[in-house]
């Protein structure tokens, strides 16, 4: 595999790979309503077509096939999950649902191979008028804490790129539907909730803004996940 190859840099598919492309998309969100009877929740905000960044609690690797899923047809198809190369790009069928299915903006979260710092790449991609499905916790939380801190990334897009909606998601029971080293889903009913758009503040600080938007997600969590809470 050539790694040095990411989705945004290959040739552009052809119509058979399109269609294909197309035909896989519409099994996945199939197979996850089936799986998960998924739907939406929108608390304070509604679907707008204006460019967003959704950020989102990681429990999983399907929590941005779930957020997608549920986005209306016309948002999902400008809407791009960030995915993490070192997973996405491991064979050829990943590679092709990650890229072709999603159009995954694929990053190197270990700084390896003198890439593209990640924060840029997503910089470039808003800047070009694409919407993303981001993560900011940087890793999937496998754990027993209910959020991890956030990294600085969401606080560096909301500084470079004002004109983008930042719209807080919880992705609810996901962790439970497929844990980690399972390789069978478990049927359980997730939801995904969509909370009040979130904005940088003149003279907001990086703490500040981060602690604001973990809350914002904390927030969004429905009742009966809220008793056990483990803090961070």
């Amino acid at each position: 595999m050539n790694d040095t190859l990411l989705p945004d840099s290959a040739p552009p598919p052809g119509l058979p790979q399109r269609l294909l492309a197309a035909l896989a998309g519409r099994l996945i969100i199939g197979a996850a309503s089936l799986l998960t009877g998924v739907r939406a929740a929108w608390i304070g905000s509604a679907p707008d077509a204006q460019q967003t960044l959704y950020f989102a609690n990681h429990t999983s690797h399907g929590d941005f096939v779930l957020l997608w899923a549920t986005l209306p047809a016309d948002l999902r198809a400008s809407t791009r999950p960030v995915a993490g190369a070192d997973y996405w790009l491991a064979s050829g069928l990943r590679r092709f649902i990650g890229g072709q299915v999603f159009r995954a903006l694929m990053i190197r979260r270990d700084g390896s191979g003198g890439g593209p710092d990640p924060v840029e790449q997503m910089a470039r991609a808003l800047d070009a008028g694409d919407s993303l499905i981001m993560f900011p916790e940087g890793t999937r939380n496998t754990g027993d804490a209910t959020l991890l801190p956030l990294k600085s990334g969401l606080f560096h897009l909301a500084r470079a790129c004002p004109q983008v909606r930042l719209v807080p998601v919880w992705i609810e029971n996901l962790k439970r539907v497929l844990p980690k080293g399972t390789l069978l889903p478990i049927p359980l009913a997730c939801s995904v909730r969509y909370g009040a758009p979130l904005a940088l503040q003149e003279g907001e600080d990086k703490a500040s803004f981060l602690a604001r938007a973990r809350q914002a997600m904390l927030d969004l969590r429905p009742e009966h996940d809220r008793q056990d809470e483990v803090p961070q």
